[in-house]
């Protein structure tokens, strides 16, 4: 008998890895902006299938961005690190292109813009 956890307990569903998955790109920042990918309004979307696989789509805040070739590959690792996520996959968008009005509140005030 194995000791894990059914597949059907919440830790394994979409809601509840979508949740987990928010909440670890919360702990990764940008390397230029000291605040978080999410409340900086990088992430564009975030899918979780019934299976745990995970997609994300965001941006950067400027095409030219010197990680541009290994941020998201970063973000992707911490991603498979939460529990649930069989898998994922990270696609950076350009479009629409990032702006500060998709900064959160909390990142506004963070850095003095409210």
């Amino acid at each position: 008998m194995s000791s894990e956890a059914p597949e059907n307990t919440p830790a394994h569903e979409p809601d509840a890895i979508k949740a987990a998955v928010i909440e670890a790109l919360k702990q990764i920042y940008d390397p230029e902006i000291p605040v978080n990918i999410y409340d900086l309004g990088l992430i564009y979307g975030v899918d979780v299938d019934e299976n745990g696989r995970v997609d994300v789509k965001m941006t950067l805040t400027a095409p030219g961005c010197p990680v541009a070739q290994t941020f998201p590959g970063q973000v992707e690792a911490a991603i498979r690190q939460v529990p649930g996520v069989t898998d994922a996959h990270v696609e950076v968008v350009w479009d629409p292109p990032w702006t500060k009005d998709r900064m959160s509140e909390a990142a506004k005030l963070q850095l003095g813009m409210l």
